[in-house]
């Protein structure tokens, strides 16, 4: 490998990272509107039926990527406790504000 060669790979792993970065930050933005709905609509912020075919799912494409599943399976539940963490925390801020519009 050449100088040049690390670099031109450095720079598609910035690449990468950045995308990796903007999937993350559109997924978070989704998984926030699906918590203000299951605030909304008394739904607990885990479900757990789905939580375990996404794992399942996400373990087979890393299976057929050649990704050790394993890791890629702690990587997802490390996202998905910041999003029940989120959902949690919008519950919480849509039961306040219930009990605020009720005691007006």
């Amino acid at each position: 490998m050449t100088d040049d060669e690390l670099a031109a790979h450095r720079s598609s792993i910035d690449e990468v990272d950045a995308a990796l970065v903007r999937l993350l930050a559109e997924r978070f933005r989704i998984t926030h509107e699906i918590g203000v709905y299951k605030a909304h609509n008394d739904l607990p912020p885990v479900d757990l039926v789905r939580q375990h075919q996404q794992v399942d799912g996400l373990r087979q494409i890393a299976l057929a990527e050649g990704l050790d599943p394993d890791f890629c399976e702690r990587f997802l539940h490390f996202v998905m406790d910041e999003v029940i963490r989120n959902h949690r925390r919008i519950a919480e801020a849509a039961s306040e504000f219930t009990i605020e519009q009720e005691s007006l």
